[in-house]
């Protein structure tokens, strides 16, 4: 069982700007697959991963994209917010404007868990946008498998997932927010990822520099560890709440 002390609780209580990143690994504690670690799942009628989730293929055959993320989105009908989920969105009601939590995950489990207060880096599995950039988005229900609706209302336009694919770039304007964000914080955190995935990984680099104090929640060592003033090891869901001192 893992131990932490009281010094360590006394810095997250105490924290008055905090900005979390999240990965994989807390989604994985929920039953969400990974889908980059190879396997069945990592391929889709013999196309790999990034060649199905590819802005290419939006181009040459949406439909079957579709197919692809509304299999994603079955497999995330029965998976639900866990323990660090919930500490997460407890810790932003403390904390309010000042607490920023920065995901890498596509699967919503942190808007469903509560959050607001959230950059999704790489979007939302259970969103969809036009395709001819009028940037209107609509939210999906969980349990709406096939997605609805197809056609943008405004334009007329086919709507495809709202989330970053091979081949393009992270949302205009996210990652700066992020950055000024994290240039005032006095405590940063990292939940279930190496952080070595650019631009986020900078986010941790930067907090480093910063002399903002740093935290690593993660099972296993990462080749990012050396940039944390204490690393946990162990599941987000274990840990975090005892960190915090609540209930999930």
């Amino acid at each position: 069982m893992i131990q932490i002390s009281a010094e360590l609780k006394e810095i997250a209580k105490n924290a008055k700007k905090v900005c979390v990143l999240t990965g994989a690994g807390i989604s994985a504690e929920s039953g969400v697959p990974t889908f980059r670690g190879g396997g069945t799942s990592a391929v889709w009628k013999g196309m790999p991963f990034d060649q199905i989730s590819s802005a290419q293929m939006v181009k040459e055959n949406l439909p079957e994209v579709w197919e692809w993320f509304d299999y994603r989105r079955g497999v995330l009908k029965d998976c639900q917010p866990n323990e660090a989920h919930r500490a997460l969105m407890y810790w932003e009601s403390r904390l309010r404007e000042n607490f920023l939590l920065v995901t890498q995950n596509v699967d919503g489990l942190h808007t469903q868990a509560g959050s607001r207060n959230i950059l999704e880096l790489h979007g939302n599995i259970q969103r969809s946008k036009c395709t001819k950039g009028c940037r209107l988005k609509y939210e999906m229900l969980p349990t709406e498998i096939p997605h609805t609706p197809d056609i943008c209302d405004l334009c007329d336009a086919p709507l495809r997932p709202d989330v970053v694919l091979f081949g393009e770039m992270l949302p205009e304007g996210y990652m700066e927010y992020a950055a000024e964000f994290v240039a005032e914080c006095d405590l940063f955190m990292s939940i279930g990822t190496s952080a070595l995935v650019y631009p986020a990984a900078g986010l941790a680099e930067m907090a480093k520099r910063n002399g903002t104090f740093c935290i690593e929640i993660n099972p296993e060592e990462t080749a990012a560890s050396y940039l944390y003033d204490e690393s946990l090891r162990g599941k987000a869901g274990d840990v975090l709440p005892k960190l915090l001192n609540v209930k999930g």
